[in-house]
């Protein structure tokens, strides 16, 4: 039955786009010509492949900017530059009621598939995926991309920047590569795949294949990623113009910016200065009554108040202001940077005469602004691992890299107070990682297409999601969503078409019911009600949260709000209209179940906060390296620094022996053994904020020898280790680290054996970086072993 039922489909193939396509790709286009026994009894008729599109099918260009909240663009009423924003929504429409997940990999799922982010197997980050299907970090074949379907259709297809939709274990040159992009239907990738990156030093792919970044970028003597990516998205454009300018293409385009860490040149962080001095409270007050001034949120929204769990500005020592301001100024020339970088991506198509033409959708943000900076921080990951610390750890670390002017270098990985990220969240409550409120998933969106969307500054209030924009091209293009794709039975979509709101500001709102949930911060809209809970945590309050042990979702208080009065969440209506809340907890119940997203709160299984043993690994226990290698992505790694293990390399050290034997991670966080002057040493770079150093207390002589590193948690992970160095079976170092970490050291740094590629781990040898060793480096084996 099977089969008759394929073969019934494969008969309804067509060349048109007026009728539905159930199966892709589509079948070759059958010979016209017709075999005789001879060239002269057959004849010849070229093949012809028929259109699969209109004639004037736009182009597609999708730019989604990293956590940024909706009080930071200056379009929209913030005090961020963002002029290349605001060229995109004068010349079209913006939605002022356009919703995302509250986070990174699950906002892209949905985006790339019409469908929740959790039906897709990515209700948290991929970093953090774990066995329940709703939480894999896997999008299944059964919803494939927009990108597998427009290349179908005869789109080119090419994104660049961050991606994020990889398992972590499978991002190593040996794949498999089937859930890259390239697998899910981007002819063309360049970008990296993790979740943030070095500005300065990211590990950058092309297509399946691990490069070397460039030199410099951007027509500047420097090099930073949000300039190379604008720069490969300009040389593919100009290619496709030269090589198929018959068709038409798709581009994604999604720079690290504005996620940690927050790096850029001093130039742009000193166009902000002094313009943040009175601080975050004063920055919401201003930017709320811009926000009406624009007509951007109506004159009855309220502004929401301040957490009682965050600080307020005048509550900051006054010894600590001048660094939170200028983590502010900061990341707003990194935005604003980045932004300008888009620019020219927009530049690019209106010089070659496709602007008119080219459907372009601008998404500030694939959730709220990110309060995971805590209290301000020169290393980022210390709030990834769990790691409680004072500002003036931070303060004295920063003193040996340079002082505030290190702020936005290759030096720190650093990130703003958590203040700014719910300034950047105005008028709105909550940040990122908040699917409970609009401060963490309600994000603008520009849209222009000149030739068919008249430009009208009045904003699109209708209720939408990032799952939406996949129906909305598929109904400007005339196509079916398929049923069958390379194979698969395709899942229902989850999104509907926008299409009804270009050329009518009030129509009706077509989106009835979306629910939201980000590690148990969950909401549930419909038809203009909106309920939802807080979950166990709050994204600014640092270590582990009080009574997370004890915590059920079933005794989670929840809050109501109705949003046709209600615009910004001001005023809970749970106690008032408690049968209505009742009904919308069952409906989010429901939801939950149609959508994977059970059991709640299982995106935190594989965090710091439960079972970090579970966050994605190799299944590998013990490795073995016949030579040096580099370039294995931290994610797919050895655990160095997280498990008990025990490493042996076969050395052959020369006179006045220099160099790094291995390193893994980078100069915000790692570990690294090497000789200095003859010298064994190894460092554990807490972040940046405590280093453990250790080193023999006699010379190595030359000649060949047995190192050893064996370290051996104390307790628990995250807890202390216990490092000792041997040399041909000699103990000559042991020390305590006081710390290990609990996740990763980074997002997107590697694992090497005779160099430091990457951003160097320690600063004893950060001048000589890569510090390759000067000597001979034999087999490294690496194993796991007991507590």
């Amino acid at each position: 039955m099977m089969a008759k039922a394929i073969i019934a489909l494969v008969a309804t193939l067509f060349a048109g786009s007026a009728v539905a396509q159930q199966i892709l790709p589509f079948p070759p286009a059958p010979s016209g010509s017709q075999a005789g026994v001879t060239i002269e009894s057959s004849t010849y008729k070229k093949r012809v492949e028929p259109k699969r599109l209109p004639d004037d099918a736009p182009n597609i260009l999708i730019i989604l900017i990293d956590d940024v909240g909706p009080g930071t663009a200056s379009t929209y009423g913030g005090e961020i530059n963002t002029p290349t924003l605001s060229r995109i929504a004068k010349a079209g429409i913006s939605y002022n009621r356009f919703h995302s997940t509250a986070m990174c990999s699950p906002t892209r799922a949905a985006l790339l598939t019409g469908r929740n982010h959790t039906r897709v197997g990515n209700g948290q980050i991929a970093a953090i995926a774990n066995d329940f299907d709703g939480f894999s970090g896997v999008i299944p074949k059964t919803s494939a991309t927009m990108a597998e379907v427009l290349k179908a259709y005869g789109y080119n297809t090419a994104a660049f920047g961050k991606w994020h939709n990889t398992p972590e274990e499978q991002i190593t040159s040996k794949g498999p590569f089937d859930y890259w992009p390239t697998g899910y239907g981007f002819e063309y990738f360049y970008g990296f795949l993790a979740g943030e990156a070095s500005q300065y030093e990211p590990t950058m792919v092309r297509n399946t294949t691990y490069v070397e970044r460039p030199k410099t970028s951007g027509g500047n003597n420097h090099y930073h990623l949000s300039e190379g990516i604008a720069d490969d998205a300009i040389h593919w454009l100009r290619e496709q113009k030269a090589y198929a300018p018959d068709k038409p293409w798709f581009v994604y385009w999604a720079p690290g910016a504005s996620h940690g860490p927050h790096q850029v040149m001093k130039e742009w962080a000193d166009k902000y200065k002094g313009k943040f001095d009175d601080g975050w409270d004063a920055y919401r007050k201003r930017v709320f009554d811009n926000q009406k001034k624009l007509g951007w949120i109506p004159d009855t929204a309220q502004l929401t108040p301040r957490a009682d769990s965050m600080a307020s500005w005048d509550s900051t020592p006054a010894d600590e202001k001048p660094f939170q301001r200028r983590l502010m100024e900061v990341f707003a020339g990194f935005t604003e940077h980045a932004d300008a970088q888009a620019g020219r991506l927009i530049d690019e198509i209106a010089a070659q005469g496709d602007f008119d033409n080219t459907l372009i959708l601008y998404i500030w943000g694939d959730n709220g602004s990110s309060a995971e900076g805590l209290y301000g921080t020169i290393s980022e990951q210390l709030a990834q691992n769990g790691i409680p610390t004072k500002i003036s750890e931070h303060l004295t670390a920063l003193e040996e890299l340079g002082g505030l002017d290190a702020l936005g270098s290759d030096k720190t990985d650093n990130m703003y107070h958590a203040g700014w990220a719910w300034a950047g969240s105005t008028p709105y409550k909550g940040t990122k990682l908040q699917g409970a409120y609009f401060g963490g998933i309600r994000q603008p969106m520009a849209v222009s297409w000149p030739r068919s969307i008249k430009a009208d500054a009045t904003p699109r209030p209708q209720f939408h999601h990032v799952n939406d924009i996949v129906p909305t091209v598929y109904d400007i293009l005339d196509i079916t969503p398929p049923q069958v794709v390379n194979g698969f039975t395709q899942d229902p979509f989850d999104g509907v078409s926008m299409t009804y709101t270009f050329g009518d500001t009030m129509a009706k709102g077509r989106k009835t019911t979306q629910f939201f949930d980000i590690m148990a911060s969950r909401s549930i809209y419909q038809d203009g009600w909106f309920a939802c809970a807080r979950g166990p945590r709050e994204p600014w309050v640092a270590g582990i949260p009080k009574g997370i042990r004890e915590w059920s979702p079933l005794t989670d208080r929840w809050e109501l709000y109705n949003l046709d009065e209600d615009w910004s969440q001001a005023k809970d209506l749970a106690d008032e209209i408690p049968g209505k809340l009742e009904e919308m907890k069952a409906l989010f119940l429901t939801e939950s179940a149609k959508n994977k997203n059970l059991p709640i709160g299982g995106g935190l299984w594989s965090t710091a906060l439960f079972h970090p043993e579970d966050a994605p690994a190799s299944t590998l226990t013990e490795w073995t390296f016949a030579h040096p290698i580099t370039g294995m992505p931290e994610s797919a790694a050895p655990k160095l620094g997280k498990v008990s293990s025990l490493v042996t390399m076969e050395v052959d050290v020369p006179e006045k022996a220099n160099g790094v034997l291995y390193a893994l991670a980078g100069f915000s966080g790692g570990l690294t053994c090497y000789i200095k002057d003859n010298v064994l040493c190894y460092e554990f770079n807490l972040f940046q904020i405590r280093r453990t150093k250790i080193q023999s207390k006699e010379p190595l002589p030359p000649g060949k020898a047995k190192i050893e590193v064996e370290s051996k948690l104390v307790d628990k992970i995250g807890g202390p280790i216990d490092v000792t160095l041997r040399v041909n079976g000699k103990q000559v170092a042991n020390e305590r680290v006081p710390n290990g970490m609990s996740l990763h050291f980074t997002s997107n740094a590697t694992f090497d054996i005779g160099t430091d590629r990457d951003s160097p781990v320690s600063l004893d040898y950060f001048e000589e970086a890569p510090f390759t060793f000067n000597g001979t480096i034999g087999k490294t084996t690496i194993k796991y072993t007991k507590k």
